[in-house]
């Protein structure tokens, strides 16, 4: 599984992953350099995904040149292809980014599963990339693109539109403010793939694999919708949406909603690499990720900042309900944070960090907020299309992104090990006290896919 390039890179990724914080620059004269879009000029951009998530992705960058759309369905991309006639269709990224060589940048919309082999044939090209969240499907494939990406200088966002948010600022001026004293411990939920407990499910989990095998869509290539993945017959039960809940193409609820919120408190906190995880799940089954889980994390000490323990719920799971909750109101079922500090709680409602606020109400009234320090969101996409163009920061490059998705993973790790506490050695992606869950970091592509 080791590989040179990111043996050689891991001690310079773990001291810049931390000062990278929430922000990422990129060299000056990086951009804007022969060949290279200037900060006035439209951006050449493809997308690898061009139906559902892609054609909200590509609505964020709509005003620069949409020139290629690649997508392994026709049938799910035709909204996009009708809306930007003028771009090239492919189904096969790989074909597209050699027969394009003006791209400019890249969007990468697809299953968790293809995002890394798709980021990184873009990277290794040279071009910018703004990937979907998860930032990958392994914990593996997360420091290898991480890595890359530094190495290309390419401006690079992650999807988790949330970290444009007010609200998402604002925690991390209070909390560097001492609204609540130092931070000792983290909740963090989503109902994720419930919705508000009800039916029907965003998508199935804890359920057995289909033992039918329907024909496959003429509008559907399945073998390039598969990718890297093991070879399975096409069912319904996988795509399209619906692979979240299957561990061969995504992580459940904590891959998809845990990125968004989770986010809010790496930033904050200035979280890196956990050195223990933890879980307790419903039921196992062979392909199909739990329907709720609780995942544990421990945080060592960052400069005065003291160690943390962070919880995550999903599936309906909620943590107590704080004493300090005014009489009547209840946590967000559907998606919240509760910061617990020294001296007091901050519970931030809705996805991504939305809205905090200090519990009980009369404190919040009471608090005198701080001075606004943090630069304010131009937009999620605006961040990334500035970035190519001329370097300016963003708020989730691949240096926030990468170490995030990674603990996000480890987490689905300790679940697939049944909850087995892991020790975490990030530097040598090593799992000292259970090796053999060492399996579960990465996966043997099939024939004809790189990294």
């Amino acid at each position: 599984m080791q590989n040179p390039h990111i043996a050689c890179s891991r001690r310079r990724f773990l001291h810049t992953s931390a000062a990278a914080g929430a922000f990422s620059l990129l060299p000056s004269g990086v951009l804007g350099a022969p060949g290279r879009p200037g900060a006035n000029d439209r951006l050449n951009i493809a997308s690898i995904g061009a139906g559902g998530r892609a054609a909200d992705d590509l609505d964020g960058v709509k005003s620069e040149n949409i020139v290629a759309l690649c997508d392994v369905d026709w049938g799910g991309a035709a909204e996009s292809f009708e809306r930007f006639p003028k771009a090239k269709r492919y189904r096969d990224f790989r074909m597209m980014l050699d027969a394009e060589p003006g791209i400019d940048a890249v969007l990468v919309a697809i299953p968790d599963h293809c995002h890394a082999v798709a980021a990184m044939a873009a990277i290794k090209r040279g071009k910018h990339v703004y990937c979907e969240k998860p930032l990958t499907h392994t914990v593996y494939e997360a420091r290898a693109l991480t890595l890359a990406a530094r190495e290309a200088k390419v401006a690079t966002q992650m999807g988790n539109q949330g970290m444009e948010f007010e609200g998402n600022r604002l925690i991390n001026e209070w909390l560097a403010d001492g609204a609540i004293g130092p931070v000792r411990e983290v909740h963090v939920w989503s109902d994720r793939p419930t919705h508000r407990g009800k039916l029907p499910l965003w998508w199935a989990q804890g359920v057995d694999t289909p033992t039918d095998t329907p024909a496959v869509p003429d509008h559907l290539d399945w073998d390039l919708w598969l990718g890297p993945a093991p070879w399975r017959p096409y069912h319904p039960a996988y795509a399209p949406f619906r692979w979240r809940g299957w561990w061969d193409y995504g992580s459940g609820g904590l891959g998809d909603m845990g990125i968004h919120n989770l986010a809010p408190v790496f930033s904050a906190l200035e979280l890196g690499a956990p050195t223990r995880v933890s879980a307790s799940s419903t039921p196992l089954y062979p392909d199909s990720v739990p329907a709720a889980n609780l995942v544990h994390y421990e945080f060592a000490a960052r400069g005065n900042q003291p160690p943390v323990k962070l919880h995550w719920y999903d599936g309906g799971l909620l943590p107590e309900r704080p004493e300090e909750l005014d009489a009547g109101a209840i946590l967000d079922p559907e998606d919240g944070i509760l910061f617990v500090g020294d001296t007091g709680k901050m519970l931030v409602e809705g996805w991504g960090g939305r809205s905090p606020r200090l519990i009980p109400a009369a404190r919040n009234t009471a608090y005198r907020r701080p001075p606004k320090t943090l630069p304010r969101s131009v937009g999620h996409y605006r961040e990334w299309i500035n970035a190519c163009k001329t370097g300016s920061p963003t708020r989730s490059s691949f240096d926030f992104a990468g170490p995030l998705t990674e603990a996000v993973l480890l987490g689905m790790v300790s679940v697939r090990m049944g909850g087995e506490k892991l020790s975490w050695d990030s530097a040598n992606l090593k799992i000292p006290n259970l090796p053999e869950a060492e399996r579960l970091l990465h996966y043997p592509y099939r024939s004809g896919w790189t990294l």
